[in-house]
């Protein structure tokens, strides 16, 4: 199989600052791949350019070989690429049940007025998306909580919430933006465990941007480094944290 994600000197430039230069990246199908670097060094920034909420300067992006730029972020996520975010971005007010159905706002097949006249087809539909929401929710033991409040959720139920919508969506590349910032220890070993079961489970690829290099050598295949919007490093975990210049970006001298 091809690679589902190729990535080919992208770069972004804000004004006179050039945030992220010649990046290049390629993620295989079902590849659980890290990206790494200090703080300010661009990572983020990557993420949204992916996701369409930045458009790139220059280069090319190919998802299974279609091209995602100039795309809008709802086109990028029809075409298989879905994120989380480095803050939670939750509906708070929502229960844990309808964040993960609003995910799945383009597979209803229902028509406007069968939904405003409560007509059978709407029922149908909508008993469909519960059904597959409390599924979504079981992968990660919230089924139990669905009538649940998003904002009364401990903070590491409401990480993983925020996971289990993305996955609503279908993708075949999940972006997850610090999933263990906040998290303790043991929170932090369930969610590799959970990060594993996700790609096994639904066979997708998986990009993710942490600090924690436990969670990043206990899951990764491989890992870019980035430093000042550029590559610093890439190759496996033991090979990358042992290059030298990866450990003066993160140490110093």
């Amino acid at each position: 199989m091809g690679a589902l994600l190729e990535v080919k000197n992208l770069g972004i430039s804000f004004g006179g600052l050039r945030a992220v230069d010649r990046f290049n990246i390629t993620i295989q199908q079902k590849q659980l791949y890290g990206l790494i670097g200090p703080n300010g060094a661009g990572k983020t920034t990557v993420f949204n350019l992916l996701t369409g909420v930045y458009e790139p300067t220059d280069g090319v992006i190919l998802l299974n070989g279609q091209k995602l730029v100039n795309m809008n972020p709802a086109k990028i996520n029809q075409a298989g690429i879905a994120r989380t975010f480095q803050n939670i971005r939750l509906f708070q007010n929502m229960t844990v049940l309808d964040n993960v159905k609003i995910a799945m706002h383009n597979q209803s097949h229902y028509h406007l007025l069968e939904g405003i006249f409560r007509l059978p087809n709407y029922f149908k539909e909508e008993a469909k998306m519960d059904q597959r929401a409390l599924e979504l929710l079981a992968v990660f033991d919230l089924d139990k909580e669905y009538k649940t409040l998003a904002s009364n959720l401990p903070y590491g139920k409401q990480r993983k919430l925020e996971i289990a919508r993305a996955l609503a969506t279908n993708p075949k590349l999940l972006l997850l933006d610090e999933p263990a910032a906040g998290m303790n220890p043991q929170e932090t070993d369930e969610l590799m465990k959970t990060i594993r079961f996700v790609r096994d489970h639904f066979g997708i690829s998986i990009l993710l941007i942490e600090h924690d290099m436990k969670l990043v050598t206990g899951i990764c295949e491989e890992i870019t480094v980035l430093n000042f919007g550029t590559e610093l490093a890439h190759g496996t975990p033991e090979v990358v944290l042992n290059d030298p210049r990866v450990i003066k970006a993160y140490l110093g001298e």
